[in-house]
């Protein structure tokens, strides 16, 4: 080998305990994000392992070894909950848990006896399995970012497998009681995986933080606060100039809306918005968009959609909307809405199509309200 064991768990020390600073750094600035800590936390505990496993190097020490494994079990078992609870939202700290506890428990059992190398195997695959397990979670949550994350779920089970082919060698010779530190093939390779493996998986978990952090401002920035619909931006910045055939845009506008604001307050106004945008959300596809424009304005974009469709669309949203009537406290707010369709068969700018639905929705509103009127180009269509 080109580094002798002593520099190569001195690296590896380095590195996480480097990367352990890092996470906790992070984690202090923006709290709300509890992977972080708990990573930082379980990279301690690995540092800490990796140390009692250095001293063994120059003096074997059962006691040493033992400390080392309970030490890696903890660490990486915070490892996995860290990543769970990244991936999936769960830290799963009671499956964490529970591993940790039923390998302390052989290791406490195997050591007690004599049986270093029994209790060395039990700690490899015990390691090895907390490994695959926080691999599984980058797998399983790979949809997010599907190169990063399976890199990131390779270099777990890569390590995984090198733990477990520690536990393999000292099956296979029959070492169950350790009289120096585990010396073979497995153990060097190891080493170079953990060292390798530690890096890239640090690497690459700090990428996928900063990019899920970029995505969450991004998504931000295109959604309405209030009603958690998208926002304007949405249609003017990111939306096609061009939208495809068989496109229908609807506009509808709640009738004399500043009145609510006025008569029960702009909480009661807020409520009002919110249902609403329910409402709309409960008659449209997943596929169609959904817009709060601003104040008490909205749009639907209805893609792959008949003039058919749209009309019954924005005729039952209109309907339920006027026999709706809604709580607010101990008071009883009745709301109407005007709609305006337009409706395009062929491609068409998507200013055009808007300015089209807009005016459909100026002819609702100035022949009194609480209707539906469509675009003269959608009939002709």
């Amino acid at each position: 080998m080109l580094l002798d064991q002593y520099s190569i768990l001195v690296a590896i020390g380095f590195s996480g305990a480097s990367l352990g600073l890092t996470l906790f750094m992070m984690w202090a600035v923006a709290r709300s994000h509890a992977h972080l800590l708990i990573w930082s936390i379980g990279l301690i505990f690995i540092v800490a392992g990796v140390i009692f496993f250095g001293w063994i190097i120059e003096r074997y020490s059962d006691a040493y070894l033992f400390w080392s494994f309970i030490f890696l079990t903890i660490g990486f078992g915070l490892l996995y909950s860290g990543s769970a609870k990244f991936c999936s939202g769960r830290a799963n700290l009671t499956l964490a848990l529970l591993i940790c506890a039923a390998g302390s428990i052989a290791l406490s059992v195997s050591f007690g006896f004599g049986y270093s190398g029994v209790g060395t195997i039990i700690g490899n695959v015990i390691i090895g399995v907390l490994l695959a397990l926080t691999g599984y979670q980058y797998w399983a949550a790979r949809i997010e970012s599907p190169i990063l994350m399976n890199v990131n779920a390779a270099l777990f089970l890569l390590a995984a497998v090198s733990f477990f082919a520690c536990a393999y060698v000292l099956i296979a010779q029959g070492q169950y009681i350790l009289h120096a530190r585990p010396s073979n093939w497995a153990e060097d390779l190891n080493s170079i995986v953990v060292i390798v493996g530690l890096t890239g998986i640090g690497t690459l978990s700090l990428t996928l933080h900063q990019a899920r952090i970029a995505n969450r401002h991004k998504v931000n920035a295109m959604t309405d606060a209030l009603t958690g619909l998208m926002n304007r931006r949405v249609l003017f910045e990111v939306w096609p100039d061009v939208v495809p055939p068989s496109t229908a845009v609807v506009l509808l506008d709640l009738d004399h809306f500043k009145t609510i604001n006025d008569r029960f307050g702009h909480d009661a106004g807020d409520q009002v918005l919110r249902r609403f945008s329910q409402l709309i959300l409960d008659n449209v596809r997943s596929t169609d968009i959904v817009v709060r424009l601003g104040g008490e304005e909205f749009c639907i974009v209805l893609s792959n959609a008949s003039l058919e469709l749209a009309t019954a669309v924005a005729n039952r949203i209109r309907l339920q909307m006027e026999t709706t009537v809604m709580r607010i406290g101990s008071r009883s707010v009745h709301v109407t809405v005007s709609v305006g369709l337009a409706y395009s068969e062929e491609s068409e700018v998507v200013q055009t199509l808007m300015s089209r639905a807009d005016a459909a929705l100026y002819e609702a509103k100035s022949s009194g309200r609480n209707r539906v009127k469509i675009d003269h180009l959608s009939f002709v269509a």
